[in-house]
């Protein structure tokens, strides 16, 4: 068996505050954005917690552009994992009898971080203004078309009002 993905350990802080540094990430239930969105950036407004067909196309994309190697996937103040999406799927169990990914870009409850290794693309998703900033312009050129089907139109473009 292929392990799909696993925890951050020794790294975690160091991603942490790495993460901290390059987007000025200020945890907030009432100051938004979160993040200092960077160019380019696009970030939507999600909507029912049940229609979650945006995190399919967030996935496919991110797993297209990750190739063989890994990507970290953040909960804010819980685990967190490097994931190989080429390896994640019903055949690759880890660990055993937990199939998929460990985590969804959908914030459940805290923020959700898709993120390249070398930090240029990823995507943000804050769990209490109910959005999902998606940054890097290879990533934006996979996905911005189907969200904007299945989101709507954007709140913000490079962290600035979306007109």
């Amino acid at each position: 068996m292929t392990r799909a993905y696993r925890e951050l350990r020794d790294e975690y802080v160091d991603v942490w505050d790495r993460f901290d540094a390059l987007f000025a990430f200020r945890p907030s239930m009432h100051d938004f954005p979160a993040i200092t969105e960077p160019p380019p950036s696009v970030t939507w407004r999600l909507g029912d917690p049940d229609d979650d067909r945006f995190v399919e196309v967030v996935r496919a994309a991110v797993t297209a552009l990750a190739g063989d190697g890994s990507i970290l996937c953040l909960d804010w103040q819980h685990t967190c994992y490097r994931v190989w999406p080429a390896l994640v799927g019903p055949d690759n169990l880890d660990p055993p009898g937990d199939p998929g990914w460990p985590l969804s870009p959908y914030p459940d409850g805290d923020y959700h971080v898709y993120l390249a290794e070398d930090f240029r693309l990823g995507t943000f998703g804050h769990p209490w203004e109910w959005t999902l900033c998606v940054f890097g312009a290879d990533l934006l050129d996979l996905v911005e078309a189907d969200l904007h089907r299945l989101l709507g139109p954007p709140v913000r473009r490079d962290g600035a009002p979306a007109a």
